[in-house]
């Protein structure tokens, strides 16, 4: 959400789709994620350049030479995965949000490609990936969807604080302060059995 209001264009882009693949006569359901590749490519974007954890640590179970380098077995290896989606020798432009990176790209976030790694790789990569890929895209098309999300009056994308704070995961350092009204028809929410108040 913090990368969507610091790029009103890539906001727009993403609401568009959207519309044109959902409508505004229902909200998103799970299905229809597979048909929302700009969806899809913002998530990925986004996983690269923030990824939840900054260090993957492996183990080598047995000896193993990687970039040139002999690795013994049972060494423990670190990754910097914070580092290796911010790589410059990867990625042109790499500090810049850019979802379209993505689109009608082989690399995929889920460990075989190996220029982006938010859930590390091989067995021992994040167990909870399969969720997180079905619901971090889900809530974001659910929230960009249903409602127009702004800045609070007198900010614009420019005063958006993208200062990170790290530990076992990655998060804000400062909280995200956002203008929330409904997008769609009020018939829309009602026929979900969501409660709308006001606008």
């Amino acid at each position: 959400m913090t990368e969507l209001l610091r790029h009103p264009n890539i906001m727009e882009r993403l609401q568009s789709e959207l519309d044109d693949v959902i409508g505004k006569e229902r909200l998103v359901e799970e299905a229809d994620l597979q048909k929302l590749e700009y969806l899809q490519a913002v998530v990925k974007e986004t996983l690269r350049l923030h990824p939840i954890a900054v260090l993957a640590l492996h183990c080598s179970m047995e000896a193993t030479k990687v970039a040139g380098y002999d690795i013994p077995a049972n060494t423990r290896v670190t990754l910097n995965l914070y580092a290796i989606g911010r790589d410059p020798k990867v990625w042109e432009n790499p500090l810049k949000f850019d979802p379209s990176r993505f689109l009608n790209s082989p690399i995929d976030v889920k460990g075989q490609h190996y220029e982006v790694l938010p859930f590390g790789s091989g067995r021992r990569r994040c167990p909870g990936m399969n969720f997180a890929l079905v619901s971090v895209p889900y809530t974001l098309a659910q929230l960009v969807h249903a409602c127009s999300i702004s800045l609070p009056e007198g900010l614009t994308h420019l005063d958006v604080d993208v200062e990170e704070k790290f530990g076992i995961s990655v998060g804000r350092r400062n909280p995200l302060n956002l203008l929330i009204t409904r997008r769609l028809p009020s018939d829309v929410y009602r026929k979900a059995g969501l409660n709308v108040i006001g606008q």
